[in-house]
């Protein structure tokens, strides 16, 4: 069935590799398709316009803010969630976070994660300056961002 703008439809989307069916309203945020209707409570709900970054996922491998990705705009894309970045949390990303001790109220760590996993795909030797760049986009209400800094560099380095 073809989705159609804003109303609800059955819609099939595929995330972490594995497809869903589901009737909604197109114009539902993936956060909260992710959330309520999947049961994927990885991706956390931040500020709701697209800014803080704590909604991040990954759509066809680039960083996307969920909460202001429409259901309409996911279809024939694959959707990977922080659950999906590494079947047993052993992503070298995640690993160097807990070296590094990054979490501390782990609210923005998703989006942290699958921001710096993006970068690191699509440009692994990235300098520290691409880095910042990159990373500043998502907000830490703890300050972290230095930590952050020497996991996406242990990571890098180590290829």
């Amino acid at each position: 069935m073809a989705i159609q703008e804003g109303r609800a439809a059955q819609t099939t989307l595929t995330v972490n590799g594995v497809a869903h069916t589901l009737q909604a309203d197109t114009r539902m945020p993936l956060l909260w398709v992710l959330r309520d209707r999947l049961g994927m409570t990885g991706t956390k709900y931040g500020c709701g316009i697209g800014v803080c970054g704590a909604c991040t996922v990954h759509l066809d491998g680039v960083a996307a803010r969920s909460c202001v990705t429409p259901l309409s705009a996911v279809r024939d894309r694959a959707v990977t969630t922080i659950e999906g970045l590494a079947a047993d949390g052993d992503h070298p990303l995640q690993l160097a976070w807990a070296e590094h001790h990054v979490p501390q109220c782990g609210y923005c760590q998703v989006g942290q994660l699958m921001t710096a996993a993006a970068l690191m795909k699509r440009s692994p030797a990235a300098s520290d300056s691409e880095i910042v760049g990159e990373m500043d986009s998502v907000r830490c209400r703890c300050g972290t961002y230095a930590r952050i800094l020497a996991a996406i560099r242990s990571v890098r380095d180590a290829r």
